[in-house]
This record gives structure tokens, sequence and C-alpha cells, in this order.
């Protein structure tokens, strides 16, 4: 076949690669865009299969496409969102991505040959690398987004709009499957005191040290929050109350024992936890609520403990403060 009509100074300077195949997916030309990146010659590729040519290329999903272009002589288009890329051709942008091949748009169109009427397929790609960056680095941007809106600046745990957004899903994720679900609430006992004594920033690297040390006693599907000030919670899924006491007795050992470091000093300090369990007629609101008056009976017991909701307590309380 005469390819002359093909490799004119439009293609030989064309900024985009050109692939021609014949029926059987045979390379016919090559575009010296494709030879460059592809570090191979026109004269060494024609007549071999395609796949051979670009042993990493999706054989059988392009394969698919290409003899669907040909038999219905109709175009077909492949986007970087679909496929990153269909061969793998370096980009020249090694600063600007991660990712050493080139993003690709594809168009695969068909073509006759003027003279004899033999049918071509043909792919025009397109580097797509700058809109497959600039979408990554969106994305990654929108993902640092989300966690700033999540997370609670000082301490880095979920903050109290998200945690309680959190608590609701939860909820309702329990009382659909009738999973067991539990709720602590704690805060640092005396800690205006700490505050009073030794300074505001001292308080700072209280709160932060007692969250990553809590942190490390949970699972990575609880969900602990500052709910404000020196109060934390932690939502607890699949959990049955004994198993949230026990969590909640280990905070209360760990914090109470490991002294935080300020300043050549030792910092001790130590947390009251209130716990309350998700019944089927519960709300996410009951159950901070629960958890808070257990929180608060804790602190009249002393501090430094545990106190499991019971109906009871808010009658209890009641009379305290009557």
């Amino acid at each position: 076949m005469d390819i002359d009509w093909l490799s004119g100074p439009l293609l030989q300077q064309l900024n985009s690669g050109v692939i021609l195949l014949n029926k059987q997916l045979q390379v016919v030309y090559i575009n010296p865009y494709i030879c460059r990146r592809a570090d191979i010659q026109l004269e060494s590729v024609q007549g071999k299969d395609l796949f051979s040519v670009f042993a990493d290329a999706p054989k059988a999903w392009l394969s698919r496409k290409l003899n669907s272009v040909l038999s219905l002589q109709s175009p077909a288009f492949s986007s970087w969102e679909q496929r990153q890329y269909l061969f793998k051709l370096p980009h020249l942008r090694p600063v600007s991505s991660a990712n050493q091949y080139m993003a690709q748009n594809c168009n695969m169109l068909p073509l006759t040959e003027p003279s004899s009427g033999e049918h071509f397929v043909c792919l025009l790609i397109e580097d797509a690398t700058d809109a497959y960056v600039y979408q990554s680095q969106l994305q990654q941007s929108n993902l640092q987004l989300q966690q700033v809106n999540r997370l609670d600046g000082l301490t880095g745990v979920l903050n109290r709009n998200y945690w309680q957004q959190q608590l609701e899903v939860e909820v309702q994720r329990a009382g659909r499957y009738q999973h067991p679900l539990s709720l602590l609430f704690f805060d640092l006992d005396k800690f205006k005191r700490l505050n009073d004594e030794y300074g505001h920033q001292a308080g700072d690297i209280v709160l932060i040290e007692v969250a990553k040390l809590i942190g490390s006693l949970l699972r990575e599907t609880d969900l602990f929050g500052r709910y404000g000030g020196e109060e934390f919670a932690i939502i607890l899924p699949d959990t049955p109350l004994e198993g949230a006491i026990e969590v909640a007795k280990r905070i209360c050992q760990r914090v109470a024992a490991t002294p935080i470091e300020y300043q050549q000093q030792q910092l001790m300090t130590s947390v009251s936890v209130g716990v309350s369990q998700f019944s089927i007629a519960t709300s996410a609101d009951e159950l901070i609520q629960q958890a808070d008056l257990a929180l608060y009976q804790a602190k009249r017991n002393g501090r430094n403990q545990v106190v499991t909701y019971y109906p009871e307590l808010i009658d209890s309380l009641k009379k305290v403060k009557t």
C-alpha cells in the first residue's frame, strides 16, 4: 500500500501520536511522535501485530474497540479518565507528575484508502498529562480540605461537627442492622487548675498528647472526636456495653500512668469517663446525654474512673441539684 498520502509534512510534524492499523490490527504507519516516545522505527514495526509492538497495551479491551470501529465504520474514543493510558509512552513533564507514563486521550477513526477502498483504523493519541496532573492535584486539594473540615485543629481527632454527623450515621446503622453500639464521653480531670498553674501552652500539649495516647488504644473503626475544650467522645461501633467499659477502663489506666513532658517537667493527668449504650429507642442526642450524665457522675465520685449510664442516674442527679 502507498502511504504517501498519510506521511506528508502534517503527520511528520504533528504534536500528537498517529498509529494506522489494517483490518488484522497490524501496523501500517506510526508517525515520528510515537516513534520518538516509544523508541522504535517505523521500518522495524511495519506489518507487525499492534500488540507485539506494544505488549503492555490492554489487548482484550482495545481489540474489541478497534474491531468495532472497523466493522461499524464508526469512531470510538478512550479518555484518560476512563483509562489513564493505552500505550506506555513517557511524557515530557517528569517534574509535574509522579507517574512516568503519558496520560492519553485516544480517538479511533475508521479510514478508507482512496484508491483501493481498503478499510483501516487510525488511532490519534493526544497527551493529556496536564489535565491528569491538574485533576490529581485538585482531588488531593479536595481531600486535604475535607480533612481540614473534619479534624480538630489542635489535637487532630475528629471535630465536633463531623463527629456528631458520624454518630447519626452509626445510630441509624445500629438500629437498622441491630448491631451493638456504645459511646464514651470523657474529659481531663482538673484541667483548669493545670492551665492556671502551667499556662495554656502546657494545657494544649496535654490535650495533644492525651489524644495521641488514647488514639493508639482504639481500633480503626472507632470514631474519636473532640467535643469541646477538654472534653472528648468516642463512638464504638459493633461494641456491646461490656466491651465499651473495658475500653474506658483501659483509657483511664493508661492516661493516669503516663506522664507528659513539658519544659523538662513531667505533668500527670487523668480522665473521667461516662459510658452509654445504644438501644433501639435511643436517638443520637439521647446517647450523648446519657454518656454526659454518666461522666458527670464519674466526676462526683472522685474522678479518674468509669461510670456507666443507668436510668435511675437522672433522678439521683436531680436530687443532688435540688
